[in-house]
């Protein structure tokens, strides 16, 4: 697995596939394209030539970060992929006083396994 800490190289619209098919939602890619753009950390994960695996951080370098956007391709989920990309993003956001982040139903297990805690007191405006 080849791990790269910047966008450069990365095609947008094969993001989108990859969020598609993870299956995390739709995704533009010109709009994956500004967020991860925007994001102080962003990690996206090839095998060879295909993206297998992606995330990114909104942070303000001491007191919050908000991991975002973590996806694995449904051919290498359960294989540890997954644990080992939070555990990179982690490293990335060490530091911060709060790390946050949005679990996808049924996933909240995985994130509580990695010592993420549920919040009682969380309140979003989702559009």
């Amino acid at each position: 697995m080849q791990w790269v800490f910047e966008q450069g190289a990365i095609r947008w619209s094969e993001l989108a596939e990859l969020y598609r098919i993870a299956p995390l939602g739709t995704k533009k890619p010109d709009d994956l394209r500004i967020a991860f753009t925007n994001s102080r950390y962003k990690l996206f994960v090839f095998d060879g030539e295909k993206l297998v695996g992606a995330g990114r951080a909104i942070a303000d370098g001491i007191d919050c970060a908000y991991i975002a956007d973590v996806a694995i391709h449904p051919d290498y989920q359960g294989k540890g992929l997954g644990r080992e990309l939070m555990q990179q993003m982690y490293r990335l956001v060490e530091g911060h006083r709060k790390v946050v982040l949005y679990a996808a139903a049924g996933k909240e297990g995985f994130y509580r396994a990695l010592g993420f805690s549920p919040l009682t007191t969380a309140m979003a405006i989702f559009t």
